[in-house]
């Protein structure tokens, strides 16, 4: 008896300790949050009251790959994946320059045109306090970390105004396939409290539910798995796009604002040919596949193509909010292709492509009943989880922590970064994909003889 009651005791601190410290690093991150929010609206109205504002990006990411080159490297790119990669290899230790360098280089490369969000940037910051708030108060490597993760889910709730996504999101994103069940408590704390200090400060958030009934007799659910692959090929795309843009970045040498320079310049030429819904976050564009509007048919690709050059060529921003873009717009095209309601499945495709690109597709469900109501959720449920599964053992956060595999089949290292990840193949004997492959090679050795026999006869 002595035993359990010590035993709840040290429970019930624990307990408090984290409400007290998550609601702590809820409110400073709403609060910085709700600044940066302003500030870059405030930013956005000036320069985008002008048509051409696009022709500063050459200057806005040059000027943002200088400060980040000798100020501060790690405000480089997407700011989650510098959280991760702070927990994983360095203890959650992020540096306070962080803050002002995340700030005005994101500002400047949004404000400028860059295609960009605010989440990453948003969490990073919170992040970097948050672990500042650890240093000051000398709490130990492990609870660091947990510290850290609840800055970034706050920044996630505080920005998106999805407190639940958000919490689960932070949990979930630093190993793939396995949530941190130790940070859910203060990382749900955190999200709500940024959340609401963010919505008194005056930031509005729109919620877009709209009526859904599902008709089953349509076989609607194998719609919805088609559109799960559908969106894992698309994450897939969007993956390998930003590795095409860093490997093209990285052969243009080491001076970023030279590649600010360049990469500016690209953007304009296909700002010019193309348009200007690429640019920035996109959140209109989003808005209009969300309400059933037609989309131009390429538009996820442009905007991944736009977003791989913007990232990569000095300038500072998240990835959240593009991908978010190229699922609702991929979504439309999809429902579009198989004559199916655009507003649904451009719905589910803005939850599916956070859920393949970033493997969180817990968090991507959650999102869909937050965003849009109970009834589609479910539904939305399964196309998270077959788009993760479909974009296979890949991610736009290289050192995500691989704690599972996706199949049997792959053979990959299971604790392993992302960007370390192997994969090999093995089939058992009585294996369903063994038997596929084995019919698909045959009929393959069919083709290929018929083709040179007809070749001979000739």
């Amino acid at each position: 008896m002595k035993k359990r009651l010590i035993e709840e005791s040290i429970l019930f601190i624990s307990i408090l300790k984290w409400v007290v410290i998550a609601t702590g690093i809820g409110i400073i991150v709403g609060l910085s949050t709700a600044f940066f929010l302003k500030l870059l609206h405030w930013i956005l109205a000036c320069s985008t009251g002008y048509p051409f504002y696009f022709l500063m990006l050459p200057a806005g990411l040059a000027i943002s790959g200088l400060v980040i080159q000798y100020l501060e490297p790690d405000a480089k790119g997407y700011g989650i994946e510098k959280v991760i990669a702070a927990v994983h290899r360095h203890g959650g230790k992020i540096k306070a320059a962080i803050v002002p360098i995340k700030l005005l280089t994101t500002i400047l490369t949004i404000a400028t045109g860059g295609s960009a969000g605010q989440v990453g940037p948003c969490g990073q910051i919170g992040a970097s306090l948050a672990s500042v708030m650890a240093g000051l108060f000398r709490f130990d490597e492990k609870d660091r970390g947990k510290i850290v993760v609840c800055g970034l889910s706050a920044g996630f709730a505080a920005v998106l105004g999805a407190p639940f996504a958000g919490a689960i999101f932070g949990a979930e994103v630093l190993y793939v396939g396995s949530i941190l069940y130790e940070i859910l408590l203060p990382s749900i704390i955190a999200g709500i409290t940024s959340y609401q200090i963010a919505s008194l400060l005056g930031i509005h958030y729109q919620f877009l539910p709209f009526d859904f009934t599902p008709t089953l007799t349509e076989a609607f659910i194998l719609k919805i798995v088609l559109s799960g692959i559908f969106f894992g090929i698309c994450s897939l795309l969007v993956i390998e796009i930003l590795k095409v843009g860093e490997r093209f970045s990285d052969k243009l040498g080491k001076f970023l604002p030279l590649k600010g320079l360049i990469g500016g310049v690209m953007l304009i030429g296909m700002t010019l040919i193309f348009s200007k819904q690429f640019l920035g976050s996109g959140f209109e564009t989003i808005q209009t596949a969300l309400k059933g509007e037609r989309i131009v048919f390429y538009a996820f690709l442009m905007k991944a193509i736009f977003t791989s050059i913007t990232l990569n060529f000095g300038g500072s921003g998240g990835l959240i909010m593009p991908i978010l873009f190229i699922g609702a717009t991929s979504g439309s095209l999809f429902g579009d292709l198989l004559g199916l309601d655009r507003a649904t499945f451009a719905a589910v495709g803005f939850v599916s492509l956070l859920a393949g690109t970033t493997n969180t597709p817990i968090a991507a469900s959650i999102l869909a009943v937050e965003f849009f109501g109970s009834a589609i959720a479910p539904y939305a449920a399964i196309a998270c989880i077959v788009s993760f599964l479909m974009t296979g053992h890949r991610s736009v956060f290289p050192t995500q922590v691989l704690s599972f595999q996706k199949s049997t089949s792959v053979d990959v290292e299971i604790g392993s970064e992302m960007e370390d990840i192997r994969t090999a193949f093995k089939f058992r004997d009585r294996s369903l994909s063994g038997f596929l492959l084995r019919v698909i090679e045959k009929i393959t050795d069919t083709i290929r003889k018929r083709h040179h026999a007809g070749k001979s006869d000739h």
